[in-house]
């Protein structure tokens, strides 16, 4: 059991690590249109909920292509679990909101980086 949950943990830190770095490179890609959107007038809020919202699709799919998985495999995942059901709702709707909420604090630090954004520099950058 010990073995189980530290391999779940390892691969909940990388999945919040995955999606850090996928989001740091999207901030990085696109700090010329943060710019723009911040010198036409989007305050700072506007632009943290503009990245935690592309952070929230990307989780959203994930955790929608893992739960499809986890129902294919029912069958095959039974024999492994000891005193729930392969499908307890609970259970997927706990791991679904948890994966969701590691997810959107592994967005945060990259949409404040956004949110940070001069639009002069942006503009100005290359």
């Amino acid at each position: 059991m010990l073995l189980s949950i530290s391999f779940g943990l390892t691969a909940l830190l990388l999945a919040a690590v995955g999606i850090y770095g996928v989001l740091a490179c999207t901030v990085a890609q696109r700090t010329k249109e943060i710019g723009v959107r911040m010198a036409l007038g989007s305050s700072p809020r506007g632009i943290l909920r503009l990245v935690l919202r592309v952070g929230a699709w990307i989780t959203s799919l994930g955790v929608a292509a893992g739960l499809c998985g986890a129902v294919a495999l029912a069958k095959y995942i039974e024999g492994v679990l000891y005193g729930i059901r392969p499908l307890d709702p609970a259970v997927m709707a706990s791991v679904a909101a948890g994966l969701l909420a590691i997810a959107l604090g592994a967005c945060l630090m990259p949409a404040r980086r956004a949110a940070r954004v001069n639009p002069i520099r942006a503009l100005r950058h290359e």
